[in-house]
């Protein structure tokens, strides 16, 4: 099973929708993508979480799993219909909780096949992970919806 990420701002505007659900087909079809992880603390990972919804339609295999940065009893998150799964990374238990959802990314990064951005400027939290993916390009397919 191939593993996709997502990382964006916070305040990334509604208008990258077509090109993220798209871009996110693509994954599905060309490069055979079934699991697709996302966080739920800005606008891009709103809209990632409905580009995957929409496209599962055409797509039922594919999985819509909910990153948790913080343990599931700390942290209640309301799954409703919109995810298949939550997953909480291995080794999180003893992050300090101002790091956690840096740290869950960074596992993220580390342990997914692709990485799907919106990166605008790098002065930030998700400008400053794209980075670590960057460098992580050998192993690490990372596709910057914002440069294209």
């Amino acid at each position: 099973m191939k593993k996709c990420f997502f990382i964006g701002h916070r305040d990334t505007n509604d208008i990258i929708y077509e090109k993220l659900k798209e871009t996110v087909k693509k994954h599905i079809v060309e490069y055979g993508v079934t699991e697709f992880y996302v966080g739920h603390y800005g606008n891009f990972d709103r809209l990632a979480t409905k580009a995957i919804r929409d496209l599962k339609l055409q797509y039922p295999y594919v999985k819509l799993i909910l990153l948790l940065p913080y343990h599931p009893t700390e942290n209640k998150i309301d799954m409703s219909d919109s995810f298949d799964l939550s997953y909480y990374p291995e080794g999180m238990e003893n992050v300090p909780r101002r790091a956690a959802i840096v740290k869950a990314n960074r596992y993220m990064i580390d342990n997914v096949d692709y990485l799907i951005a919106n990166v605008k400027y790098s002065a930030s939290n998700t400008g400053k992970l794209f980075e670590y993916a960057l460098k992580k390009q050998d192993r690490l397919h990372v596709y910057n919806i914002n440069n294209t």
